[in-house]
């Protein structure tokens, strides 16, 4: 077998990626991530909705520094999904087709996510 036709292993840290590729990662993982959450955030409303000791609890449970580091995360999570997945409704429609026009959608979902996410999080504090 001569030593070209042999299997190639890639590094995937060593590929320099796009931001339009790892934007596109990024919103599969957060989507299952979220997926994943569903059982917490359904417990966390139940609690709250049970009685007055159970929304206290789930206050308790995310005003503390634990609880609100995961709420950080998890509305990051949230708000990546939501503008990476209107950056692709652009794509669809044409808007953001070309490599500079999907490099800037894709930077700018980026930051609003995060500046979504943080502003949020300062709001429940």
């Amino acid at each position: 077998m001569p030593s070209q036709a042999r299997p190639v292993f890639l590094d995937l840290t060593k590929i320099s990626l796009p931001v339009n590729a790892l934007v596109s990662i990024l919103h599969r993982v957060t989507g299952v991530l979220l997926i994943l959450s569903i059982p917490l955030v359904l417990w966390l409303f139940g609690r709250s909705l049970a009685d007055p000791g159970g929304f206290a609890q789930a206050v308790d449970v995310l005003r503390h520094p634990i609880g609100l580091f995961l709420l950080l995360v998890w509305l990051w999570l949230l708000m990546h999904h939501f503008f990476v997945g209107i950056r692709f409704l652009l794509v669809e429609i044409g808007i953001g087709e070309t490599r500079e026009g999907g490099r800037q959608t894709a930077w700018s979902a980026l930051i609003a996510g995060v500046v979504a996410a943080v502003l949020l999080w300062v709001m429940f504090l």
